[in-house]
């Protein structure tokens, strides 16, 4: 609306401009030399307004034809960085989904349209990466690090293609020059911070943690958990080394991260030996109201050097009683307590504590039933019943990190690099299943664990020269028994209450010893079917029938219940870690962190 306004104001102030020049009198003579022109004031105007405009027109025309060439130039400049954009985007799109051919093909027209693009050369060097041709991508990267642009783009393609080659050092020179670069990089100070604590370079590890929080890429809170984990870490390597800084060192570590439990049992530990038992309690107390831990309990209960087992066992009851209740270690206070009940010798307790876990018992459960069967009883057959249910029992909570299960606590994860990884919990192989399936115990465990502990029995001389191969009865069944094998191994019990009850018209008759035929080779074919048993207890009125139908002689290939054996099939732990060097080196991060850490 303005701007219409504005329109019609110019427009009334030139009509008005025009009717003053129009209503001017007067004439206008121009002498030039021999040229003498003579007009009016009007068409004077007019004349200087018709060449004023031819001179523009004139002025443009020939603008234009000067500039010509410099826009063909930047027209065909624009459509080959059109061109040049348009192979990036779907250069880029192809090495997404994949498609090798499309990716190089883009990637090669990119590289003729826009030699000098940055993603270009990114474009270069990942479709070099997806067909496989590491030494172009390394090329194309090194590019990419001269130039100051991507520089740190191409020092990342580098530190990658490092990692891919299990070159360490090369890594470790690339990051750190990154880093001299960037502190505020993350990815790498993430790698340099790793690094150095593989090598053991706590110092430099703490010095890197400071910079990332000086350069913002951690919280302050995120800063002490880990400045208290890498403490934690070069207190326990010190510890027989330079005790001194191991105290300083975890009793800081204590400070930034109470409830670390490596840092609390061995700040514990400083503390028990300096006689300071009151503080040693309260760290451990702290750690425990928030991680319940085997080893904070076994700190505990020795924090007073010189106490005799009950004692630690009153001591281990003050400290489950303070186990939260909803608490996911809850039951560690109880195995704790157990576990301290059997050092006391004060079984019946061991077993009160462990009563409720029994029917589903963790490996730790059963270990500690089967250390409560050998110590109290001596009864090594349920003791290795229980054994075999501890193989077949849950896992029990371990040291995790990124599906890495470790026997002890590490600060870094050798799988990924990442700091304060490792946390107590269930291996995430070892949960139980949607479907809830689990291991059932074999018959044998069963009945070893059903049955009362054996009594031991001294057996009486035999004055009978023959010897026990002739006076042992070899029973045998009067006819043939499609019982279970559950009702038949009561055999010996159901003949001695038979025999009790039978009546007096009941002949019985002795055994006769028959010479032991000799034994034929186990790779010798049967030619003679087996021979029927002779039965034990015959009457009167079965004398006159014939003998029953030969029953062939059956070996069951079963383990006695109170040996384990050896299992048909080698077992093996995912979750143990491997001994001795492997055939062939992991690739990826595992592989390189082993080599690292080797």
């Amino acid at each position: 609306m303005l701007r219409i306004v504005l329109f019609l104001v110019l427009i009334a102030l030139a009509g008005a401009g025009a009717a003053w020049v129009a209503d001017q009198t007067g004439d206008v003579v121009i002498n030039w030399g021999d040229l003498r022109a003579h007009t009016t004031i009007p068409v004077l105007v007019l004349a200087f307004g018709v060449v004023a405009v031819a001179a523009v027109f004139v002025w443009g025309v020939l603008r234009a034809i000067w500039r010509t060439p410099g826009r063909m130039r930047h027209r065909r400049h624009e459509k080959r960085h059109a061109r040049g954009r348009h192979a990036i985007t779907q250069g880029l799109l192809a090495v997404g989904h994949g498609d090798t051919n499309l990716a190089r093909r883009h990637a090669d027209a990119a590289r003729r349209h826009a030699p000098n693009d940055p993603l270009a050369l990114l474009l270069h060097a990942q479709s070099a990466q997806l067909e496989g041709n590491r030494d172009e991508a390394q090329r194309v990267f090194r590019v990419m690090a001269g130039r100051d642009d991507t520089r740190l783009l191409g020092l990342r393609g580098l530190f990658i293609e490092a990692q891919r080659a299990d070159d360490a050092v090369g890594a470790v020179m690339i990051a750190e020059e990154a880093v001299k670069l960037s502190p505020s990089s993350t990815w790498a100070s993430h790698a340099v911070l790793g690094f150095r604590c593989a090598r053991g370079d706590w110092s430099g590890a703490l010095a890197i943690l400071d910079s990332n929080l000086s350069a913002g890429l951690i919280d302050k809170a995120t800063w002490r958990r880990q400045r208290g984990v890498l403490l934690t870490a070069r207190a326990l390597e010190l510890e027989t080394m330079d005790r001194d800084v191991a105290r300083e060192s975890v009793m800081e570590a204590v400070k930034l991260a109470p409830t670390l439990v490596p840092a609390a049992v061995l700040a514990a530990k400083f503390e028990s030996e300096a006689h300071q038992v009151r503080r040693a309690m309260k760290l451990v107390e702290a750690a425990w109201l928030a991680n319940p831990h085997p080893d904070l309990a076994e700190a505990y209960a020795h924090v007073k050097l010189g106490d005799s087992s009950r004692q630690r066992l009153q001591r281990i009851e003050t400290l489950a009683a303070k186990t939260p209740v909803n608490a996911p270690g809850h039951v560690e206070g109880q195995l704790a307590l157990a576990r301290a009940a059997i050092d006391a010798s004060e079984f019946v307790r061991a077993h009160e504590v462990l009563a409720p876990y029994v029917n589903d018992p963790t490996q730790r459960v059963a270990l500690l039933m089967a250390e409560i069967e050998r110590t109290e009883h001596g009864d090594g057959g349920r003791a290795r019943a229980w054994t075999l249910r501890a193989v077949r029992a849950r896992h029990d909570p371990a040291w995790t990190a990124d599906g890495y299960v470790s026997d002890r606590w590490r600060p870094v994860s050798p799988v990924t690099g990442r700091l304060d990884a490792f946390q107590w919990q269930t291996p995430v192989a070892s949960l139980p299943s949607d479907k809830g399936t689990t291991i059932e115990s074999s018959a044998f465990e069963e009945a070893m664990l059903a049955a009362p502990p054996p009594k031991r029995v001294t057996a009486a001389p035999s004055d009978n020269p023959v010897g026990p191969a002739a006076t042992t009865p070899v029973p045998a069944p009067a006819a043939q028994d499609n019982s279970p094998p559950e009702a038949r191994e009561t055999g010996n019990e159901t003949g001695k209450e038979a025999a009790k009850e039978a009546p007096k018209d009941v002949a019985m008759e002795e055994p006769v010893a028959t010479p032991a035929e000799p034994v034929k080779p186990a790779l010798e074919p049967a030619e003679s079917p087996p021979l029927a048993a002779t039965p034990v207890f015959r009457t009167r009125a079965d004398l006159g029938k014939p003998a029953p139908a030969p029953i062939p002689a059956v070996i069951p290939i079963v383990r006695a219940p109170d040996d384990p054996g050896v299992d048909d099939e080698g077992r093996s732990d995912e979750f143990t870690e491997q001994i001795g060097t492997p055939k062939a080196q992991a690739g990826g991060w595992r592989g390189f962190w082993s080599r690292w850490g080797s």
